[in-house]
């Protein structure tokens, strides 16, 4: 061996050990600098469209408040802000959270105010069709409690990205008042703007359950700043079991929203990797859709048996593919049977349609297509006339449940589907009952 080798080698075996001490001590620097972080409260986003958008008048110069409702609490959060749907950059000059006295409130409780920040900087420009993270926040929130995002833009895009159905009121006026306890003269509006998400540092076997949805979800019949969409009403129930305490419910449905097609926002195929896989820490997905491709097929008029076979067919394969995705990227598929909608006064179904969701239900029911079941048809039909929603949960239109209905489709959803991961059973299918 030549000297040059040898003191070579020496000097490997003299420098291993600092290495490997630098190498350790450089994992756990990067470990504590890494928060682990689940979402709290969520938001589809879609083109805004021109009936839901914001007035011309109110696209420069604007401040705009939009409460949020939080599923788990935590001693910071960090926001997500959306441009998706934007054609051009999307400046937001400040950003600025608080807690509000109220969810029906746009006036804050002046010692909550906190600025948010970007790399450290107060303004952000978020590219076309892009997501945007903040930076953590030290701002202490509960559980199931309120969070009011203020918002100063000093050019609004004429393409809004957004969530129309918020069933919760904003508010905007001019002039840069991220800070004022409450916006003087503000118009109020029941939609949100380029907000997306809320995210919390996850707790012990945290995980979350999204929902994707389409009015159903969203909360159409709901009350406004009520919070009794049927989700809202699973995260309550949430914490009164000690397997299910640190779980949290992201509510990514979009009213109209289809399955196959797009419409109100894009179809629900293309969405799942946006709002499902993308969401932090999620460890669940319930899936109730289905109803507006029902609905819209012979809407303008009765078709053949063949095109009712076909559409059965390709909504069993969307259910297929985001079933896949899920098991993919180790989240459960929860399937959720359609409700019943004999009488609708806008889809106005006959006996084809009919047979169309009974087909569909059949088979989201049969074991081992979805990991778990929840039967929404059989809690929300009416025994006597199993087409029909019952009366008591019927919000008028004889389609959307009323919020009785959504509190009976929270309460009927088995907690024991969401058991913690050493007692999970694959391919276990609960059938929930009235």
């Amino acid at each position: 061996m030549s000297i040059e080798r040898f003191v070579s080698i020496c000097w490997v075996l003299l420098c291993l050990p600092l290495l490997l001490l630098a190498s350790t001590a450089n994992d756990v620097n990067a470990g504590d600098a890494q928060t682990p972080w689940i979402g709290s409260w969520a938001a589809a986003q879609q083109l805004v469209e021109p009936a839901n958008a914001l007035d011309p008048a109110d696209l420069s110069d604007l401040t705009l408040r939009q409460v949020v409702h939080l599923s788990l609490g935590g001693n910071e959060i960090r926001l997500r802000l959306s441009n998706r749907f934007g054609a051009i950059p999307l400046h937001v000059t400040a950003v600025h959270v608080a807690r509000p006295f109220s969810s029906g409130s746009g006036k804050i409780v002046p010692a909550s105010d906190r600025a948010v920040t970007f790399s450290g900087s107060p303004d952000v420009t978020i590219p076309p069709h892009a997501d945007y993270l903040s930076d953590p926040v030290s701002f202490p929130v509960h559980a199931l409690s309120d969070v009011a995002i203020t918002l100063y833009i000093d050019a609004v895009p004429g393409e809004q990205t957004g969530h129309p159905g918020s069933r919760a009121t904003s508010y905007l006026a001019h002039g840069d008042l991220v800070s004022a306890l409450e916006l003087p003269a503000a118009k109020t509006v029941e939609h949100w703007y380029f907000i997306a998400g809320i995210d919390v540092p996850a707790p012990p076997d945290a995980g979350a359950v999204v929902v994707l949805g389409d009015s159903f979800t969203d909360g159409h019949g709901a009350t406004t700043n009520g919070n009794d969409r049927w989700t809202d009403g699973l995260a309550r129930r949430f914490p009164t079991q000690l397997s299910t305490q640190n779980l949290a419910v992201l509510n990514e449905g979009i009213g109209g929203n289809h399955l196959l097609t797009d419409g109100l926002g894009p179809n629900a195929l293309s969405r799942f990797d946006h709002d499902v896989i993308s969401q932090p820490d999620v460890r669940y997905v319930i899936i109730l859709e289905g109803i507006n491709d029902i609905g819209m097929l012979a809407r303008a008029g009765d078709v053949p048996p063949s095109e009712h076979d076909a559409l059965v067919r390709r909504i069993i394969g969307a259910y297929e593919q985001m079933i896949a995705l899920a098991r993919t990227h180790g989240i459960k598929a929860v399937g959720g049977t359609i409700m019943p909608f004999v009488g609708s006064t806008y889809y106005h179904p006959g006996l084809a349609s009919e047979s169309d969701r009974q087909a569909i239900n059949e088979w989201i029911r049969v074991r081992g297509h979805f990991d778990a079941v929840i039967d929404f048809d059989k809690i929300t039909r009416d025994p006597g006339h199993p087409d029909r929603l019952l009366p008591a949960f019927d919000s008028g239109d004889h389609l959307h449940p009323s919020p009785g209905g959504y509190a009976a489709m929270a309460q009927a959803v088995p907690l024991a589907l969401f058991a913690p991961p050493q007692s999970r059973h694959a391919n276990r299918t609960y059938q929930s009952h009235p």
